[in-house]
């Protein structure tokens, strides 16, 4: 970049941040960090605000592995689960009940499992979500009471 071309307020900006990292780091002291950054601040063109980095390292590159994420990765925070799914597992177990001789009453055991198990399921968060309605009403506390009156149907 040509040392001539005039800087942007955001240019300056950044300058000072990085001034403020190298004080934070150690390497400045703080009466030439406040010299470096009314420099910077006064700075015109490309080659003031080289002046003022002159000595200090740059930013620390980062390596290309990490700076690009593979094409379909997804966001970062998604798991990788490693290891077989749970889905096609039972599919094939499903599909063995089915052709193994005498194994659709099998299939049909396996279906009522399913089933016995979401129906417990569901009872037993309908008994603890009365529970837990009936905890809060009996221990809510001193706040709780004028907001009560203002909505009786909660």
């Amino acid at each position: 970049m040509d040392d001539r071309i005039r800087v942007s307020d955001a240019d300056r900006d950044q300058v000072t941040a990085r001034l403020r990292d190298h004080f934070a780091e150690g390497r400045l002291m703080p009466d030439e960090l406040d010299e470096r950054i009314s420099a910077a601040l006064s700075a015109t063109t490309v080659g003031d605000l080289r002046r003022v980095m002159a000595d200090l390292p740059g930013p620390v590159p980062v390596p290309p592995a990490a700076a690009q994420r593979p094409q379909g990765a997804g966001p970062p925070w998604t798991y990788r689960r490693h290891g077989p799914r749970l889905l096609p597992i039972a599919l094939l177990v499903l599909l063995t009940a089915l052709l193994v001789p005498g194994g659709g009453w099998l299939f049909f055991a396996f279906i009522k499992l399913i089933l016995l198990f979401w129906l417990v399921t569901c009872l037993a968060g309908i008994f603890f979500a009365g529970w837990f309605r009936r905890r809060i009403r009996r221990y809510r506390g001193p706040g709780y009471a004028q907001h009560w009156r203002e909505h009786p149907r909660w």
